[in-house]
């Protein structure tokens, strides 16, 4: 095996092509997105296929596709170059009024609509120019937590999903069970035993991806008929109004959902666990004094969202 190259040797700015290649599938749209003529650009892709001896961009009829090697080169890819730009924006003296830093978060838009809005308000009125990017997660963001969280500051999930990981508690939650306003067998009284034989529709439902609730649901003996499943607690009431399925959601958007009309919300027939929500993050960024300022303006957020008594059909 021959041996690999020094850092030093290697023309860091092959990374930006890399990136701008793999992301645009087209040397004219990668010169154009990096402001650069398309023979620098081809240059840049020739060396790139001298130095993995693979064409990385392969034409099919009049357009490129990825090979199997730039596929899997795509996540290091944007991971390293994200990396490299965090190295070179630190700053020795960093204050958050004069920042322009941008933090990125994964998480659910329930998360988002609960303590990524309160964040956010908080961070316009004491460092105008930082600015977050809120990423929606996916199971495949949980499978991959630990590479996935060198690129961005944060992961907001409930306890539960993810362990060896710093955390920072954030705020208690609780269920709700939601059901059509038109639903008069729910009307009547929710039981244990109209829960086991009505139609349902659940956020996410996989081995990495579910709800502590629907998961309870099954340790009780009942295994839900599921009609649906929606990557998304603000649309599931949109799913169930005019139906007789019920679902689950947090009592934080319990005004939003009762908003969209249509539905109606229910104190659960059994002792629903708490969400217990937390910011995760990767330990390389414990010693970041931009990170662990963001992380303060998060714990700040939290105390705005205390659980509270939504209103509730019984």
């Amino acid at each position: 095996m021959p041996d690999r190259p020094p850092l030093s040797r290697l023309d860091l700015n092959l990374l930006v092509a890399l990136d701008a290649l793999l992301t645009e599938r087209s040397v004219t749209k990668a010169a154009e997105r990096l402001r650069l003529s398309q023979p620098a650009l081809s240059a840049s892709l020739a060396r790139l296929r001298t130095h993995f001896n693979d064409p990385l961009l392969a034409r099919r009829g009049n357009a490129y596709e990825l090979t199997a090697l730039a596929i899997r080169l795509a996540d290091h890819t944007s991971t390293a170059l994200e990396s490299a730009r965090r190295v070179f924006d630190s700053q020795a003296d960093w204050t958050p009024e004069h920042s322009t830093r941008e933090f990125s978060v994964y998480g659910s838009d329930y998360a988002f609509a609960t303590i990524g809005a309160a964040v956010s308000t908080l961070a316009a009125e004491r460092a105008p120019g930082v600015r977050f990017r809120f990423v929606l997660h996916s199971p495949t963001v949980i499978d991959e937590v630990d590479a996935r969280l060198r690129s961005v500051d944060g992961l907001l999930i409930p306890h539960g999903f993810l362990t060896d990981l710093p955390y920072l508690d954030l705020w208690r939650d609780r269920w709700l069970i939601v059901a059509s306003d038109t639903n008069e067998r729910a009307a009547e009284g929710l039981t244990m035993d109209l829960m086991a034989h009505s139609r349902w529709v659940f956020t996410y439902q996989s081995r990495t991806a579910f709800t502590s609730a629907s998961r309870q649901l099954q340790q009780l003996g009942i295994e839900p008929q599921i009609d649906a499943v929606v990557e998304s607690f603000l649309a599931l009431p949109h799913f169930i109004a005019g139906t007789d399925r019920l679902g689950l959601i947090q009592s934080g958007l319990a005004h939003v959902a009762l908003a969209g009309g249509g539905i109606r919300l229910y104190e659960p027939p059994f002792d629903a666990t708490p969400v217990l929500n937390a910011m995760w993050w990767h330990p390389v960024h414990g010693r970041d004094p931009e990170h662990a300022w963001m992380r303060g303006l998060f714990a700040e957020a939290a105390q705005s969202l205390a659980m509270h008594d939504p209103p509730t059909s019984a």
